[in-house]
């Protein structure tokens, strides 16, 4: 029943930014907590990021801190990865999914989602 459908990718220089949206439909938003992976042909699902239902908890993968940036707007059902300095190894599909109920849930380990969008394409290339 529920839906998260991705949005916001493209080709981008290294360097440059690109701002992730993942929409979500069919529950509220507040009842989930959120992550972002990543998946490049011939590698398994990567996590990014996650956050916690109400945004108390955040955690990033070692090699994007401090230049992403997880974020949700409950009110209007989106979650949104803000991507800054990007490198061509940041190219992959990216994902989003959702874990419902957990009060303090937020993990990076893809096995722990329930729910999980179709994914956008990052490419970064000179």
């Amino acid at each position: 029943q529920l839906q998260l459908v991705e949005s916001g990718g493209g080709l981008v220089q290294p360097g440059g930014s690109l701002r992730l949206s993942c929409a979500v439909s069919g529950d509220s938003l507040d009842n989930y907590a959120i992550g972002w992976f990543r998946q490049d042909p011939g590698k398994e699902r990567e996590g990014v990021s996650c956050i916690s239902r109400r945004g108390a908890v955040i955690n990033y993968v070692d090699s994007v801190k401090g230049r992403f940036t997880i974020s949700r707007d409950n009110a209007k059902n989106t979650v949104f990865l803000q991507m800054n300095s990007l490198k061509p190894e940041d190219t992959a599909v990216y994902y989003c999914a959702a874990h419902r109920i957990s009060y303090l849930f937020c993990s990076i380990t893809r096995r722990e989602y329930d729910y999980w969008g179709q994914g956008t394409q990052v490419t970064v290339s000179s």
